[in-house]
C-alpha cells in the first residue's frame, strides 16, 4: 500500500470549496490514478486534518497503487498546495509518498485514528428503512466496538472528538443529490485480535462515506 501526504493551501479557493464538499476533493484525488482501474484494483481513502494550533491542512491519502501527483502541476491546480517557503521545517517534499507494509501480531497494542461516519439503518414511520447518523456518544462507541469485532481488533481505549455535519453533492443516475453526513473522529488504543482481518480493515477502510473522507484507519506504535 501507499501513503501520501499533501499539505494544502488554506487560502486557495479550490481547497476551500473541496473542504465544504469533500466529494469534490475525492474527485480531485482520483486524478492521480488511471481511469480504467476496476473497483477491486484500487481503494483510495483519505482524511483531512487541521493542526489545532497553526491551522495547517494536511491531507493523508492511502491507496493500493502508487499515485501520480503530476496533475498538481497543471494550471487548474495552481496554488492547491502550500507554497514551498511556507512549509513546516520537516516537510521537505510536498506531496510526499511512501510505500508501507503492515507487520501485525496478535495481542499487539497500537495507537489508532479514524475519521468515520457512524450510522445505523432505522425504520421510518412510512415503513421504509434509512441509514441515519448516530449522534449520541454511547451509540458512536457501540458502533466502533462492532466494527472492531468485525475488523480483527478490540478497543483498549477510545475517545470521540470533532463531531460535525459534512455536506456534499453526488450525481447518481443523472440526478444531483445533496447529502449531509455525520463526521466523528476516534482516537485511542487498540489490540490486534486477528492480524489478517485488521490488515483488510486498514486496506479497505471502515464504515460508509469513504468518498467523503471517511474510513481511513491509521495505526502507529503505542506511545511510550
Amino acid at each position: 500500500m501507499y501513503l501520501s501526504r499533501l499539505i494544502l493551501n488554506p487560502r486557495n479557493r479550490r481547497v476551500q470549496k473541496e473542504i465544504a464538499d469533500p466529494y469534490q476533493m475525492h474527485r480531485s484525488l482520483m486524478r492521480a490514478f488511471p481511469d480504467d482501474l476496476a473497483p477491486d484494483e484500487e481503494r483510495v481513502l483519505f482524511r483531512l486534518e487541521s493542526h489545532p494550533r497553526t491551522g495547517a491542512l494536511t491531507l493523508l491519502v492511502q491507496s493500493w497503487n502508487p499515485p501520480d501527483w503530476s496533475w498538481l502541476e497543471a494550471p487548474d491546480a495552481r496554488g492547491y498546495l502550500l507554497p514551498e517557503h511556507l512549509l513546516p521545517p520537516r516537510a521537505s517534499e510536498n506531496p510526499a509518498t511512501k510505500s508501507f507494509d503492515l507487520d501485525l501480531a496478535s495481542g499487539q497494542v497500537l495507537a489508532f485514528r479514524l475519521q468515520a461516519n457512524p450510522t445505523a439503518r432505522r425504520r421510518l414511520p412510512d415503513g421504509t428503512r434509512k441509514r441515519v447518523g448516530l449522534c449520541r456518544e454511547e451509540e458512536q462507541m457501540d458502533w466502533l466496538k462492532r466494527k472492531a469485532e468485525q475488523g480483527g481488533f478490540r478497543l483498549v481505549s477510545a475517545r470521540t472528538s470533532n463531531q460535525a455535519m459534512v455536506g456534499g453533492k453526488i450525481r447518481r443516475n443523472g440526478r444531483l443529490h445533496k447529502l449531509r453526513l455525520l463526521s466523528v473522529r476516534y482516537d485511542g488504543l487498540l489490540q490486534v485480535t486477528d492480524p489478517e482481518r485488521l490488515h483488510e480493515a486498514v486496506r479497505s477502510g471502515i464504515g460508509s462515506g469513504k468518498a467523503f473522507g471517511f474510513g481511513l484507519l491509521s495505526l502507529a506504535p503505542r506511545p511510550a
